[in-house]
């Protein structure tokens, strides 16, 4: 939608509210602005939890903004494929989860970092970034805490910006730009959830 601008937090905080994400171009690094036609967007409470889910849910502890900046680096490990997440925008979610707006949601196995994944959270709305793992399932386990978060009874909606199959597989779905629009104002109007007022 546009290239430029600066990703200090209130540029970022204006970004989201209009249904605008970040993402660098290359090889120039220039900041380009998102707003994709179809928008990949997870209801709360459709999250499909199988039963290998269920299960892997009871191996590990979940925590909530214990270590943003090492689930960001996680998350930027260079060694993955397509990988975006560059030394400026490490920065500029560290920041923003200073300013109270980033968040992460963090899967631990005997006191180790293995999964989670981070994203904004504005009102009712929380627009995932990313997710990584060091274990199998930790970051399947941190969405479903995520998903568990926002079940109450406000409204809510989990945005992931493009419905793959992985995530359609897990209940993501595909709404038109105009639809997810639509439905930021009253997301936005809403509260903040519980687990992001107090790190959980």
């Amino acid at each position: 939608m546009a290239v430029g601008a600066d990703l200090e937090p209130a540029t970022l905080l204006a970004a989201y509210s209009r249904g605008l994400f970040p993402m660098p171009l290359k090889p120039s690094g220039r900041i380009g602005w998102w707003s994709p036609p179809e928008r990949g967007v997870l209801e709360p409470d459709g999250l499909i939890l199988h039963r290998s889910l269920r299960k892997a849910c009871r191996r590990f502890e979940v925590r909530v903004d214990t270590a943003f900046a090492e689930v960001v680096n996680g998350c930027a490990d260079p060694t993955r494929p397509h990988g975006w997440i560059d030394a400026q925008m490490r920065a500029a979610y560290v920041r923003f989860h200073r300013a109270g707006f980033a968040h992460s949601v963090e899967a631990w196995r005997d006191g180790e970092l293995v999964g989670g994944l981070y994203g904004v959270a504005v009102g009712g709305l929380f627009a995932g970034e990313s997710m990584f793992y060091r274990a199998r399932d930790a970051s399947k386990v941190a969405l479903v805490a995520l998903a568990d978060g926002l079940c109450d009874g406000h409204p809510r909606l989990i945005d992931v910006q493009w419905a793959t199959p992985h995530l359609r597989s897990l209940g993501v779905s595909a709404i038109p730009r105009p639809q997810y629009l639509r439905r930021l104002p009253e997301l936005l109007a809403s509260p903040l959830p519980a687990m992001f007022r107090s790190g959980g």
